[in-house]
């Protein structure tokens, strides 16, 4: 009997309630035992959502309070020295600790998990690095389950991808701690198998990576290890993301009883997985997506789970979604003011396990079992092909125009570069911030009443203005060089201009984890996309009327919307991300208009969206590239172009990123300690660069002393004539009271920077 699957459950609640009472806690507002509770609850329903769903392997420990990345280093004991373990249980201030800093001590690195919008917590590994079980959730949850009447299948982020995704802290490759790290993980399941556990999920999305020698080399006598730890427990291997390619090999000649496909992503593996699999073996196939939000075309997927059945049999094959469903949103039946059409496209999380449990009874029971749900879809996939929601000949008919002279500015860099330093006046080391100011209660809640009704538009512009010019104030009164808005009419980055562009639609409880207590909603790119109207243009021309300091207009990006939407997957996303670059195109000539001379254009998803493997890279960063060069193109010699990017390794793809020409870009350096600014050693960045020196993830508050540390590090690495000073992020999650003395710092660290040059030139 073919089995469904999960790999995971999204962790915040439908209401975000996980996020609520993370951050009660940490604001002392929620004692430990309620967020315990808490999160008790999210894991119960979570639970007999999906065993009445009919699924068959409900994944435990998918759950944690921040990120599975840094849950499985607590399980470990991999604990940096700067926080002073003890040796003892990792416990809830040790591990919001390692993830957001505390007095005095750097929070860990945080980076993306493979090619997505979600965030993980970086290990960090010492060369005499010991490893310990310190963390027995993964126990708990499991009993805990089962007490409630619900078998689950616990889950554990594998040896191989946990060291492949962590960083080594010193001279030495991380390959040497594997011998040390396998015992912990042997007593693990040793254990788990000692009360009764079934099956085991151990995730290696790394397989998906281009793996160095030594990690193909050492999978099978890891795994090999830990067959014979626990003989007689089964192992669901979870690979995900994508193709395994040249990989494929090593995944089913490891001694486990599943290996688990994304046939989404890669439909077509499952023939080579056939080719290879050995007697005995289950295949999981990945049908569903865990990662978008369209309806499954079940016709299609129950063709592919038929095939593989024909070739080994029912009784080893199992059906789930591509990955863990923590990308999607919970439940679309929440979603009651959705539009009808629109909606009946759609599957989130709950629906999603709905898809699973019909395409196992489709397999076992035929196709006749499941009439119903096969109509809908197949009307469902009709409709998309067909629908003029979606379809826009206008946008077509402007792609087809573009053409090459399009992507390029007027003049090179060199020549742009003086005409604006003249013009906009600024001096060695200019300061400015990312462009997002503190989001307070009381902006929050006059957005809030606003989308309501319950506050009129003139009130709302009203009130929006107060707080731009505040923030306007606070940056001349701090000496900045370049100011920004603020963006205190900004709900989200991407969903802000969503909203303003044809071809999206929106939730009200679509929430998805980016990283901690972090939720965005996403917009849905369900159809062809223009712009009816300007976007950002009056409110940049407002807060540029306060000040005769350059105001910076600040746009979202091509591919960073596309990126952090759900894309719509009946055509290209290259596609896609040039009608969102020629509307933001028209932004910026109107921007221009407006007598806006700094525009920022921020791209933060670009590194996430490159291909796991880098023999598909260069197609990806030419299309991408473009689709920015596309959108700022328009602009004179004499406008200024910003971007920004965040929480991501750009190292090795730092000549993609002087390809897009932005005149400045600014990028996340202080959790890193400018470890990006590296790649400059070999390659001569061309243009300005801002590495971030206030780590805002962090509710430290930098001195002058460590952000002028950090500047100096930078200028090992980048002349000081091309050096800004920022951020390294925006602050719409940071409350004033650390912004303000942040930033005086930052500017003063400048300011410090700035004298010491003139001394040196005066020497």
């Amino acid at each position: 009997m073919v089995l469904s699957t999960n790999l995971g459950f999204p962790r915040v609640g439908v209401n975000r309630e996980l996020k609520k009472a993370v951050e009660a806690y940490w604001k002392g507002n929620l004692s430990k035992e309620a967020l315990k509770e808490t999160s008790r609850e999210l894991r119960m329903r979570h639970w007999q959502m999906q065993k009445e769903s009919g699924i068959d392997q409900i994944p435990s420990h998918d759950f944690c309070m921040y990120d599975h990345v840094l849950s499985m280093a607590a399980t470990l004991g991999c604990v940096p020295p700067r926080f002073k373990w003890d040796g003892g249980s990792v416990g809830n201030d040790l591990y919001f600790a390692m993830a957001r800093g505390a007095e005095g001590i750097a929070a860990m690195e945080m980076t993306k998990w493979f090619d997505t919008n979600y965030h993980y917590i970086v290990p960090e590994f010492e060369k005499d690095q010991d490893f310990k079980l310190s963390c027995e959730h993964i126990f708990h949850a499991y009993e805990e389950a089962k007490a409630a009447g619900v078998e689950t299948k616990p889950v554990l982020v594998g040896p191989l991808t946990f060291l492949l995704l962590g960083k080594a802290r010193g001279d030495f490759c991380v390959s040497t701690l594997l011998d040390k790290i396998l015992p912990v993980y042997e007593e693990i399941l040793s254990r788990l198998h000692e009360m009764g556990v079934s099956w085991v999920q151990i995730d290696e999305p790394a397989l998906l990576l281009d793996l160095p020698d030594w990690a193909k080399d050492a999978y099978k006598p890891a795994y090999e290890r830990l067959k014979n730890a626990a003989p007689g427990l089964n192992v669901f291997l979870a690979t995900y993301f994508g193709d395994l390619g040249d990989n494929m090999e090593i995944a089913l000649s490891l001694p486990v009883q599943a290996v688990h496909l994304d046939l989404v992503r890669a439909p077509e593996q499952y023939k080579d997985a056939l080719a290879f699999i050995p007697e005995g073996m289950s295949l999981s196939l990945g049908l569903i997506d865990g990662r978008n939000i369209w309806k499954n075309d079940l016709s299609a997927s129950l063709k592919i789970a038929e095939d593989v059945v024909t070739h080994i049999g029912s009784e080893r094959v199992m059906v789930g979604p591509s990955c863990s469903l923590l990308h999607s949103p919970i439940d679309l039946d929440v979603e009651t003011e959705l539009d009808a059409d629109i909606k009946n496209w759609l599957a989130f999380a709950k629906q999603k396990l709905d898809e699973i449990a019909a395409l196992a009874k489709g397999v076992n029971e035929g196709r006749d079992s499941i009439t119903g749900a096969l109509a809908d879809s197949d009307a469902v996939v009709a409709d998309r092909k067909s629908s003029a929601r979606i379809h826009n000949a206008a946008v077509k008919s402007r792609i087809a125009a573009i053409v090459p002279d399009m992507f390029d500015r007027v003049s090179p860099f060199a020549k742009r570069a003086p005409l604006q330093h003249e013009a906009l006046g600024q001096p060695l080391f200019p300061t400015t911030t990312i462009g997002s100011f503190p989001q307070t209660p009381e902006i929050r809640k006059a957005r809030a009443d606003f989308k309501k009704g319950e506050m009129d538009l003139a009130a709302y512009e009203t009130s929006m203005k107060k707080e731009i010019e505040a923030v306007v104030r606070f940056q001349e009164e701090i000496d900045l060089d370049v100011l920004v808005h603020g963006e205190p009419e900004r709900n989200d980055m991407v969903e802000y201009f969503g909203e303003q562009l044809s071809g999206f639609a929106f939730t009200k409880n679509g929430w998805v984890q980016s990283y901690g207590s972090r939720c965005v909603k996403p917009p849905i790119i369900y159809g062809d996309v223009s712009r009816p109207d300007p976007m950002t243009v009056e409110w940049s021309k407002y807060a540029q009327s306060l000040t005769a300091k350059p105001m910076k207009g600040m746009l979202t990006g091509p591919v960073t919307i596309l990126q952090w939407s759900f894309v719509r997957n009946d055509q290209s996303r290259s596609k896609t991300c040039n009608q969102i670059a020629l509307a933001l195109r028209d932004e910026v000539a109107d921007l221009e208009a407006a007598g806006i001379t700094s525009i920022q254009m921020d791209e933060p998803a670009i590194r996430e969206g490159l291909p796991l493997r880098r023999g598909e890279w260069d197609a990806y960063l030419e299309w991408a590239v473009n689709a920015f060069r596309l959108s700022v193109a328009v602009a004179k010699d004499t406008t200024q172009i910003h971007t920004h990017m965040c929480y991501s390794e750009f190292n090795d793809m730092i000549e993609a990123i002087g390809a897009m020409d932005a005149d400045v870009i600014s990028i996340e350096s202080s959790r890193s300690h400018m470890e990006l600014l590296e790649a400059f050693e070999t390659y001569h960045y061309p243009n300005e660069i801002g590495p971030g020196v206030y780590d805002i993830h962090s509710p430290r508050v930098p001195s002058v002393e460590e952000q002028v540390e950090l500047l100096e590090a930078a200028l090992s690495h980048i002349p000081a004539k091309q050096l800004w000073v920022n951020p390294d992020c925006g602050l719409k999650t940071r409350g004033w009271a650390e912004v303000e003395p942040s930033l005086k710092n930052m500017v003063d660290a400048a300011k410090a920077m700035r004298a010491k040059a003139e001394k040196e030139k005066a020497a």
